[in-house]
């Protein structure tokens, strides 16, 4: 098994709303700014987080997830990231443990050095206290430094420095600064693309960085892995010459790059289009991923004539794949929190009514035949749909979503947003339009 080395850092917090994506975003922007290849990652099933360090490092951010992914294809990313990069970050998910697959698990499993981002507002010695809590909460975690987020002044700065116990660096700070703060919204940031001078914002936070920060490059230390693709290769291109329409826009973003690799890596052609403002191109199957549909309604409702052509996609029996928002847009209609109705596609039975509350997160598991398919929900609507569901998807943790999955004709639709790559038998049955066996609840 060979090994390659590349220099590696997993940036985690204690808890959401630290500055993590700010601060890794500003850390590739300022490595790739010096020069250097970066690779980016991000911890958990997030679509958006991604899109930044995508922008920031000039190179594709992929998950990293072991609930989701399993191991061998976190360690097959790594180790593909490590024989092109000159560094390699991490950018944890929530507080530090939080979670079944938590940032210091996955840190752990793969041998990499942990810095925390700790918001210090009106905070002194305690910052201390926490940075020697996220150090010593686990033996087998190694937290070697920390950076300040949100400091209100060099002396404040100094103050919190001083709190560290000498096993813990202070690696900087950045400065309580409103321009550095990235906005959101109910599924969290703002999309990259929405951003206006993003380009000019990464400079200018990896300036701040680079000005308040102890940036030398990390230690190097290995990455391995053993191909084992197995199962496509079982496959033997099940969907070769299946064409493919993939939705992706500002509606329709949400989308795994593995996911539309592994259509690639079974033959399929996949062809990429825009709800919003484009008809349905010529396909034989089509991919509804989610993302923001109801901050489009009315651009995807005046789309009269794609709605026409998914209409007849699925009365001539043609394969659909729906998660989450893409279900959305299948249904009869939708209402936002400010009482407009949408009617969209119209081709599943049923309604649904965005909420100001969370209605669904976790990540799921669904069993079909013999076979299963994992994924992840994170979903603000609820939905009342006239079908009996084929089977649930159920939370592989002890807390989380059970969410129905759908077959409606060649439609199969779920608030489910799902990693092809845990199960290509399944993906390519579905694209196939081929019958599914009555799915169970997993325990």
């Amino acid at each position: 098994m060979e090994k390659i080395m590349c220099p590696a850092l997993f940036v985690t917090a204690p808890s959401s709303d630290s500055g993590k994506t700010t601060v890794v975003a500003a850390m590739a922007r300022f490595w790739r700014n010096q020069g250097k290849t970066v690779r980016v990652f991000k911890t958990g099933p997030d679509f958006i987080d991604p899109k930044f360090h995508e922008v920031a490092s000039g190179h594709r951010a992929y998950q990293l997830d072991l609930g989701m992914m399993g191991e061998a294809i976190c360690r097959r990313h790594l180790y593909e990231a490590a024989k092109e990069a000159d560094l390699i970050l991490i950018e944890g998910v929530m507080g530090m443990f939080d979670g079944t697959s938590s940032s210091a698990d996955l840190a752990v499993k793969f041998g990499i050095p942990m810095l925390a981002v700790i918001p210090a507002a009106k905070m002194a010695q305690t910052f201390g206290a926490i940075a020697y809590g996220l150090a010593h909460y686990r033996n087998d975690v190694k937290l070697f430094g920390v950076v300040a987020n949100k400091v209100g002044s060099v002396g404040h700065a100094k103050l919190l420095e001083q709190s560290l116990p000498d096993d813990i660096a202070y690696c900087g700070y950045l400065a309580r600064d409103e321009s550095l703060a990235l906005p959101d919204r109910h599924l969290g940031l703002v999309q990259a693309d929405e951003i206006a001078d993003l380009d000019n914002w990464l400079d200018a936070a990896a300036t701040r960085l680079g000005n308040s920060c102890n940036m030398p490059l990390p230690k190097a230390i290995a990455f391995e892995y053993q191909a084992q693709d197995t199962q496509i290769t079982a496959l033997n291109q099940a969907l070769k010459g299946v064409v493919i329409a993939v939705a992706c826009d500002a509606a329709f973003a949400f989308i795994y790059h593995d996911n539309l690799t592994l259509l690639r890596k079974l033959g399929a052609t996949v062809c990429l289009f825009s709800p919003i403002t484009d008809n349905l191109p010529h396909c034989d199957a089509l991919y509804l991923p989610g993302g923001y549909p109801e901050l489009h309604g009315e651009a995807l409702q005046k789309n009269h004539l794609l709605n026409m052509c998914i209409q007849k996609h699925v009365a001539d029996n043609k394969p659909v794949v729906a998660e989450c928002g893409g279900m959305l847009y299948l249904l009869g209609s939708l209402t936002n929190t400010q009482l407009q109705t949408f009617h969209w596609a119209n081709v599943l039975p049923g309604t649904a009514i965005m909420s100001e509350r969370l209605q669904g997160i976790g990540i799921v598991s669904f069993a079909t035949g013999d076979e299963e398919i994992k994924g992840h929900c994170f979903h603000y609507s609820t939905s009342d749909i006239d079908l009996e569901p084929i089977g649930t998807a159920t939370s592989t943790g002890r807390f989380g979503s059970s969410e129905p999955v759908y077959q409606h004709g060649s439609v199969v639709a779920s608030y489910v947003h799902w990693y092809f790559p845990s199960s290509p038998q399944i993906v390519s049955s579905w694209f196939l339009g081929q019958p599914l066996a009555k799915g169970g609840v997993n325990e």
